[in-house]
């Protein structure tokens, strides 16, 4: 059956906050040690002690924020460890993540420096589970305060005159988990006391992230938002796509069609949990000026044989190319609510951009599927109407074609698809409505015979976009397109 996918270019429908596209990077496996920092004598080429390949693919991402140092780790992180003489600094064990040894090289400045290097901003998020408020509001001060104080004196002793220029800030993470166990009404009043002191100092303001809910907890968005939401700019959720459950976890490899089935059904479950947060939310902040922060997402599998169990380092596939597109296509629908995103996480973490191996780098396809949808980042929704039909498995059924349209700011019109169907290719039927002349049209596509492939350090470029061939019929009116058997695909339009 073929599908028909009518966008409406006269009808915008909001605007797709470029932090949808966000990452994060915590303090877990070899993200960070290995990942991003090597250290200035590492024999790896690096600018200050970051990677300079890293630096280089992630720059192509144009990535608009990141979130450091956790995660969990940020409930047991305590700042100022991680300030000063490096040589002097203390060394701590990672408990939640292996148990190694950390000696906190890569601290407050090295992340700032990074995201200085990226030109993304930063995403602090702080520790209420362990930490104090006068840690928390010290750590603030010394990030963004412009004057005469200990903490901003012990900043510029440390090499840094000016403030850093902070936006978010996140007030705990996962604290009806490993944040501390709270109870939904009992993290409420601790975020209220926290985040009196996380000050604004001079004509910065920064933007106060709250602990939110995980995945279906509908009681913490609801005691949250009606204790809290006056003292909150944002509010966090977590959502892993995870086959089989925590308890079972399945391979990042090896998967057959039933698997795959059922990851694309769980990434779609993410739109009834944002319509559902959402609507808990629309009753405390009908003008929707609480942003709705999904801050950790991505696939969750079991780690690679004979690596350490808690790195959380995983393969990735075509499988998970089609998880990010997905996962985007939900987020541009809520852009009305959801603000920002960060998935899990930036290198060798779960659903990485990259894979390091020593020197070695890889690109992973979830990396092509960010590099290809940017063109999003900050555009124009287009309200979009699709008729698809479905990939039917065993007895049940999902839409088989998925698409979002945006356009930017120069005009240029920007359609994203996705085929979920691992054995039909899906013919559709584009109709332009609104569009004044024949738009010039060219197309990417990222796909693979086989659902399993990937890229390893010996055969890097299995998976990566190619120039679409299946654009027919072009017209003022539309065109048809023949979208391959599980594939993404993103068409540019330009009058």
């Amino acid at each position: 059956m073929s599908g028909t996918i009518t966008v409406n270019t006269d009808q915008p429908a909001g605007t797709i906050s470029r932090h949808i596209y966000g990452h994060f990077a915590e303090h877990l496996g070899r993200c960070i040690y290995e990942g991003i920092w090597v250290g200035e004598d590492s024999p790896i080429p690096n600018t200050r002690g970051i990677r300079n390949d890293v630096l280089e693919a992630l720059r192509k991402l144009s990535i608009p924020v990141l979130r450091w140092p956790g995660g969990c780790f940020a409930d047991e992180y305590h700042w100022k460890d991680g300030v000063g003489p490096r040589e002097q600094r203390k060394r701590m064990v990672n408990t939640h993540w292996g148990g190694v040894v950390e000696n906190n090289h890569f601290g407050t400045h090295e992340f700032f420096d990074l995201c200085e290097l990226l030109d993304t901003e930063p995403y602090i998020c702080g520790n209420v589970g362990s930490g104090t408020v006068q840690e928390m509001q010290e750590w603030v001060e010394y990030m963004t305060f412009d004057g005469e104080s200990p903490m901003a004196n012990w900043r510029k002793e440390n090499g840094r005159e000016k403030p850093w220029k902070l936006k978010y800030f996140g007030v705990g993470n996962e604290n009806w988990g490993c944040g501390g166990n709270m109870r939904a009404e009992y993290y409420a009043d601790e975020y209220r006391r926290f985040q009196t002191y996380v000050r604004n100092y001079g004509e910065r303001r920064l933007y106060k992230v709250a602990g939110g809910a995980n995945v279906d907890d509908y009681h913490w968005t609801e005691v949250l938002m009606r204790e809290a939401a006056g003292h909150m700019d944002g509010l966090s959720l977590h959502n892993y796509t995870v086959p089989g459950g925590f308890e079972i976890k399945r391979p990042a490899l090896g998967f057959d069609e039933a698997e795959w089935f059922e990851t694309m059904q769980l990434s779609l479950r993410m739109d009834e949990l944002i319509t559902r947060h959402s609507a808990i939310m629309d009753q405390y902040d009908p003008e929707k000026r609480v942003g709705m922060i999904v801050d950790e997402w991505g696939t969750w599998f079991q780690v690679e044989p004979g690596t350490n169990p808690g790195f959380l380092y995983q393969q990735n596939s075509l499988r998970d190319a089609l998880v990010a597109g997905l996962h985007f296509h939900v987020f541009h629908r809520h852009c009305d609510r959801v603000h920002m995103a960060n998935i899990a996480q930036t290198v060798n973490v779960l659903q990485a951009m990259i894979l390091t191996d020593g020197a070695d780098m890889i690109l992973t396809p979830t990396y092509h599927v960010f590099e290809m949808f940017k063109v999003h980042q900050d555009a124009e929704a287009l309200a979009l109407h699709l008729e698809t039909g479905e990939y039917e498995w065993n007895g049940e059924s999902i839409p088989q074609v998925s698409a979002s349209a945006s356009r930017r700011a120069d005009g240029t019109i920007d359609i994203s698809l996705c085929n979920v169907d691992p054995n039909r290719e899906a013919p559709v039927q584009l109709r332009l409505r609104g569009l004044a002349g024949t738009p010039a049209i060219s197309g990417r596509v990222l796909t693979h015979a086989d659902m399993n492939a990937h890229n390893t350090f010996d055969q890097p470029e299995t998976v990566k976009p190619e120039v679409f061939e299946g654009i027919t019929n072009i017209s003022a009116d539309g065109l048809s397109a023949a979208l391959p058997p599980m594939s993404v695909v993103v068409l540019t339009l330009r009058s």
